[in-house]
Protein backbone atom coordinates (compact mmCIF):
# COMPACT_ATOMS: atom_id res chain seq x y z
CA UNK A 1 0.00 0.00 0.00
CA UNK A 2 2.78 2.44 0.86
CA UNK A 3 4.44 2.37 -2.53
CA UNK A 4 1.13 2.66 -4.39
CA UNK A 5 0.27 5.74 -2.33
CA UNK A 6 3.81 6.99 -2.72
CA UNK A 7 3.59 6.67 -6.49
CA UNK A 8 0.17 8.28 -6.70
CA UNK A 9 1.55 11.32 -4.96
CA UNK A 10 4.78 11.21 -6.88
CA UNK A 11 3.10 11.18 -10.28
CA UNK A 12 3.62 14.89 -9.74
CA UNK A 13 7.35 14.70 -10.47
CA UNK A 14 7.53 16.12 -13.94
CA UNK A 15 7.37 19.48 -15.56
CA UNK A 16 8.04 22.27 -13.12
CA UNK A 17 5.01 24.53 -13.02
CA UNK A 18 4.13 27.34 -10.67
CA UNK A 19 2.17 25.22 -8.21
CA UNK A 20 3.90 25.64 -4.85
CA UNK A 21 0.83 24.69 -2.80
CA UNK A 22 0.24 21.44 -4.70
CA UNK A 23 3.95 20.67 -4.32
CA UNK A 24 3.89 21.24 -0.57
CA UNK A 25 0.71 19.23 -0.04
CA UNK A 26 2.10 16.31 -2.06
CA UNK A 27 5.43 16.55 -0.26
CA UNK A 28 3.78 16.57 3.15
CA UNK A 29 1.89 13.40 2.23
CA UNK A 30 5.14 11.74 1.17
CA UNK A 31 6.96 12.87 4.30
CA UNK A 32 4.16 11.48 6.44
CA UNK A 33 4.20 8.14 4.61
CA UNK A 34 7.94 7.83 5.19
CA UNK A 35 7.49 8.79 8.84
CA UNK A 36 4.65 6.36 9.65
CA UNK A 37 5.60 3.35 7.52
CA UNK A 38 7.55 1.54 10.22
CA UNK A 39 4.86 2.05 12.86
CA UNK A 40 2.12 0.82 10.53
CA UNK A 41 4.04 -2.32 9.62
CA UNK A 42 5.52 -3.19 12.99
CA UNK A 43 2.51 -2.27 15.13
CA UNK A 44 -0.67 -2.77 13.05
CA UNK A 45 -3.03 -1.89 15.93
CA UNK A 46 -1.34 1.54 16.25
CA UNK A 47 -4.41 3.71 15.75
CA UNK A 48 -2.54 6.98 15.24
CA UNK A 49 -0.28 5.56 12.53
CA UNK A 50 -3.19 3.87 10.73
CA UNK A 51 -5.33 7.00 10.96
CA UNK A 52 -2.49 9.01 9.41
CA UNK A 53 -2.16 6.40 6.67
CA UNK A 54 -5.87 6.67 5.89
CA UNK A 55 -5.69 10.46 5.81
CA UNK A 56 -2.67 10.27 3.47
CA UNK A 57 -4.59 7.89 1.21
CA UNK A 58 -7.60 10.21 1.14
CA UNK A 59 -5.53 13.23 0.15
CA UNK A 60 -3.36 11.30 -2.31
CA UNK A 61 -6.32 9.81 -4.16
CA UNK A 62 -9.01 12.49 -4.11
CA UNK A 63 -7.54 14.57 -6.94
CA UNK A 64 -6.61 17.60 -4.85
CA UNK A 65 -2.88 17.46 -5.51
CA UNK A 66 -3.44 16.88 -9.24
CA UNK A 67 -5.23 20.15 -9.85
CA UNK A 68 -3.43 22.41 -12.31
CA UNK A 69 -0.30 20.29 -12.63
CA UNK A 70 0.94 17.83 -15.26
CA UNK A 71 0.89 14.19 -14.23
CA UNK A 72 2.88 11.14 -15.24
CA UNK A 73 0.96 7.86 -15.21
CA UNK A 74 3.55 5.91 -17.22
CA UNK A 75 4.65 3.81 -14.24
CA UNK A 76 1.06 2.70 -13.69
CA UNK A 77 0.61 1.77 -17.35
CA UNK A 78 3.84 -0.23 -17.32
CA UNK A 79 2.77 -1.81 -14.04
CA UNK A 80 -0.62 -2.87 -15.41
CA UNK A 81 1.05 -4.68 -18.29
CA UNK A 82 3.53 -6.33 -15.94
CA UNK A 83 0.65 -7.56 -13.77
CA UNK A 84 -1.14 -9.00 -16.82
CA UNK A 85 1.97 -10.91 -17.88
CA UNK A 86 3.44 -11.98 -14.55
CA UNK A 87 0.62 -11.88 -12.03
CA UNK A 88 2.54 -9.56 -9.71
CA UNK A 89 0.33 -7.22 -7.73
CA UNK A 90 0.14 -3.52 -8.49
CA UNK A 91 2.36 -2.44 -5.62
CA UNK A 92 5.09 -4.84 -6.71
CA UNK A 93 5.03 -3.60 -10.29
CA UNK A 94 5.19 0.02 -9.18
CA UNK A 95 8.18 -0.72 -6.97
CA UNK A 96 9.90 -2.22 -10.01
CA UNK A 97 8.97 0.42 -12.58
CA UNK A 98 9.04 3.67 -10.60
CA UNK A 99 12.75 3.97 -9.79
CA UNK A 100 13.50 3.14 -13.43
CA UNK A 101 11.07 5.81 -14.60
CA UNK A 102 12.87 8.38 -12.48
CA UNK A 103 16.25 7.23 -13.77
CA UNK A 104 15.32 6.98 -17.45
CA UNK A 105 13.44 10.30 -17.45
CA UNK A 106 15.86 12.21 -15.23
CA UNK A 107 16.69 14.80 -17.88
CA UNK A 108 13.11 16.00 -18.22
CA UNK A 109 12.40 15.57 -14.50
CA UNK A 110 15.71 17.13 -13.40
CA UNK A 111 14.44 20.13 -11.42
CA UNK A 112 11.61 18.20 -9.78
CA UNK A 113 13.93 15.32 -8.87
CA UNK A 114 16.28 17.74 -7.14
CA UNK A 115 13.35 19.24 -5.24
CA UNK A 116 12.09 15.76 -4.36
CA UNK A 117 15.51 14.72 -3.07
CA UNK A 118 15.84 17.84 -0.94
CA UNK A 119 12.34 17.98 0.47
CA UNK A 120 11.53 14.30 0.95
CA UNK A 121 14.92 12.67 1.57
CA UNK A 122 16.87 15.65 2.92
CA UNK A 123 19.54 15.27 0.24
CA UNK A 124 21.59 18.47 -0.03
CA UNK A 125 25.15 17.35 -0.71
CA UNK A 126 26.87 16.30 -3.90
CA UNK A 127 26.51 17.36 -7.50
CA UNK A 128 23.03 17.62 -8.98
CA UNK A 129 23.43 14.24 -10.68
CA UNK A 130 24.65 12.64 -7.45
CA UNK A 131 21.69 14.08 -5.55
CA UNK A 132 19.29 12.70 -8.15
CA UNK A 133 20.95 9.27 -7.90
CA UNK A 134 20.60 9.41 -4.11
CA UNK A 135 16.91 10.35 -4.39
CA UNK A 136 16.23 7.44 -6.73
CA UNK A 137 18.16 5.09 -4.43
CA UNK A 138 16.22 6.38 -1.40
CA UNK A 139 12.95 5.69 -3.20
CA UNK A 140 13.97 2.12 -4.01
CA UNK A 141 15.18 1.64 -0.41
CA UNK A 142 11.84 2.89 0.91
CA UNK A 143 9.93 0.37 -1.19
CA UNK A 144 12.21 -2.44 -0.07
CA UNK A 145 11.98 -1.20 3.52
CA UNK A 146 8.22 -1.67 3.49
CA UNK A 147 8.69 -5.20 2.21
CA UNK A 148 8.25 -4.78 -1.54
CA UNK A 149 11.06 -6.01 -3.77
CA UNK A 150 12.04 -3.63 -6.54
CA UNK A 151 14.00 -5.70 -9.05
CA UNK A 152 12.67 -7.98 -11.78
CA UNK A 153 15.12 -10.76 -10.90
CA UNK A 154 13.77 -10.88 -7.33
CA UNK A 155 10.47 -12.04 -8.83
CA UNK A 156 12.19 -14.50 -11.21
CA UNK A 157 11.32 -12.32 -14.20
CA UNK A 158 13.71 -12.29 -17.12
CA UNK A 159 14.95 -9.06 -18.74
CA UNK A 160 12.97 -9.95 -21.90
CA UNK A 161 9.77 -8.94 -20.11
CA UNK A 162 10.74 -5.33 -20.82
CA UNK A 163 10.42 -5.88 -24.57
CA UNK A 164 7.12 -7.74 -24.14
CA UNK A 165 5.65 -4.92 -22.05
CA UNK A 166 6.86 -2.25 -24.47
CA UNK A 167 5.33 -4.14 -27.41
CA UNK A 168 2.00 -4.64 -25.63
CA UNK A 169 1.77 -0.92 -24.86
CA UNK A 170 2.75 -0.03 -28.44
CA UNK A 171 0.21 -2.49 -29.89
CA UNK A 172 -2.51 -0.67 -27.93
CA UNK A 173 -1.35 2.70 -29.22
CA UNK A 174 -0.09 3.69 -25.77
CA UNK A 175 3.25 4.87 -27.08
CA UNK A 176 3.16 8.45 -25.88
CA UNK A 177 3.11 8.05 -22.11
CA UNK A 178 4.22 10.51 -19.45
CA UNK A 179 3.42 14.12 -18.72
CA UNK A 180 5.37 15.13 -21.87
CA UNK A 181 4.00 12.19 -23.87
CA UNK A 182 7.58 11.23 -24.70
CA UNK A 183 7.70 7.70 -23.31
CA UNK A 184 7.45 5.18 -26.13
CA UNK A 185 8.52 1.55 -26.49
CA UNK A 186 12.28 2.20 -26.36
CA UNK A 187 11.93 4.31 -23.23
CA UNK A 188 9.75 1.66 -21.58
CA UNK A 189 12.50 -0.89 -22.17
CA UNK A 190 15.06 1.55 -20.79
CA UNK A 191 12.90 2.14 -17.70
CA UNK A 192 12.72 -1.57 -16.94
CA UNK A 193 16.42 -2.09 -17.65
CA UNK A 194 17.14 -0.06 -14.50
CA UNK A 195 15.22 -2.61 -12.47
CA UNK A 196 16.89 -5.85 -13.39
Amino acid sequence: MFNDLFRRVERRIGNPVNAPLQDRIAESILQTLVEIATACLEDPPNYDARASLCWCATLALNGLIAQGVPQDWSTHMIGHEMTAISGLDHAQTLAIAYPGTLAACRKNKHAKLLQYGERIWNIHEGSEEQRIDKAIDATRSFFEGVGVKSHLKEYNLEPEIAHTIAKRLDDRGWNHLGERQDIGPEKVEEILSYSY
